[in-house]
């Protein structure tokens, strides 16, 4: 897969390996190969995909005698939730020490480090808010769980603009930093 293709392809790609394991449990790799190549993708492209689906535990690898059986990975939703959960956690604590140490390290950065820090970890924390708002959707989406979280959050991020402002580089880093929030940003639809 070359890496400007399409992110849609490579999402039918998975859907359609998937769908053959789904439909066709008792096929080993060779009999599920021959489904799928070169009727929908090439061999490469093939074991890519399957590498990939295996990597993000959608589905695993059964071994019998010398045949490799495919699977799709039982409680899937519940395991997602579990890892999201997990990384979602762990990517806010870790936030939180970095931009801890923000105040003095920022100053000493030249100004392009200091705009791919400042990205990075405005990107970061919408990420890790996107987290949160899905375990609170998954949990229970008539109540936000995780109100505590999405105020740090918050407040991180206005220590990061407020590291910016008072940044001797402010007037080229602000500019930079809001335009490539700009993409991050829902757009105005009476814009068009």
């Amino acid at each position: 897969m070359s890496h400007s293709e399409p992110t849609l392809m490579m999402y039918e790609r998975e859907r359609i390996i998937l769908e053959h394991i789904k439909d066709n449990p008792e096929l080993h790799h060779n009999a599920l190969l021959k489904l799928v190549v070169p009727k929908f993708m090439a061999k490469t492209t093939f074991e890519k995909t399957r590498d990939s689906l295996i990597e993000k535990e959608i589905i695993f690898v059964n071994s019998e005698k010398n045949m490799k059986f495919y699977h799709v990975t039982e409680n899937y939703a519940h395991k997602t939730a579990q890892h999201i959960e997990q990384t979602t956690n762990n990517s806010f604590h870790d936030l939180k020490i970095q931009i801890k140490r923000l105040e003095t390290d920022f100053p000493h950065k030249d100004v392009d480090e200091k705009i791919h820090t400042a990205n990075s970890l405005l990107r970061r924390l919408l990420q890790t808010d996107n987290g949160f708002t899905i375990l609170d959707s998954i949990k229970n989406p008539k109540k936000t769980l995780y109100r505590d979280e999405h105020l740090t959050i918050q407040q991180l991020i206005f220590q990061v603009y407020e590291v910016i402002q008072n940044d001797k580089d402010s007037e080229l880093l602000l500019p930079t930093i809001v335009s490539f929030l700009g993409v991050t940003v829902p757009k105005n639809s009476s814009d068009k």
